[in-house]
């Protein structure tokens, strides 16, 4: 029997195309991270946007946060919204950093987190998502698609 190997994604990135955005606050975030695949829809487990929301109010004063910080700010802000206290474990917390970590929208120095750079998500967006992952992304695709092309090209 033929062993079977995994196809293991060197970047995978989710886009989703929603509506304007016409809601504000916590809701643009959730809006936005299930746009860009932080979140699936229907998901009842979404403090990830929780998450992004307190590090981006943190980026107005220029705040870096440790977890432990970012954990109880996501539960005060649960709290306050009447939100199930779902996916609030520090493990989770944690986890959820390291997703947004990887989309590089947030960064971490001396254990540490905040918004890269400080920048504007804008910025992020199109520094550290279009032109690099993307980019890269759409490159190996087209790559995919040429060598398709080439093996399944009939000559007639």
């Amino acid at each position: 029997m033929a062993k079977i190997s995994r196809d293991t994604p060197l970047v995978e990135i989710t886009l989703r195309r929603y509506e304007k955005p016409a809601s504000s606050g916590r809701d643009l975030v959730r809006r936005f991270c299930l746009s860009v695949g932080l979140l699936q829809p229907g998901d009842s487990r979404d403090v990830v946007v929780d998450v992004l929301y307190v590090l981006l109010i943190a980026k107005q004063q220029k705040e870096q946060l440790h977890s432990e910080e970012i954990k109880n700010k996501v539960m005060d802000l649960r709290k306050s919204m009447g939100l199930a206290m779902l996916g609030i474990a520090a493990s989770n917390i944690r986890r959820q950093l390291k997703r947004l970590k990887d989309l590089q929208l947030i960064e971490t120095n001396a254990n540490l987190y905040r918004i890269t750079e400080w920048m504007s998500l804008s910025e992020i967006f199109s520094e550290k998502i279009e032109q690099l992952i993307l980019s890269q992304v759409l490159s190996r695709v087209k790559e995919y698609i040429v060598r398709m092309d080439e093996e399944f090209h009939r000559t007639e």
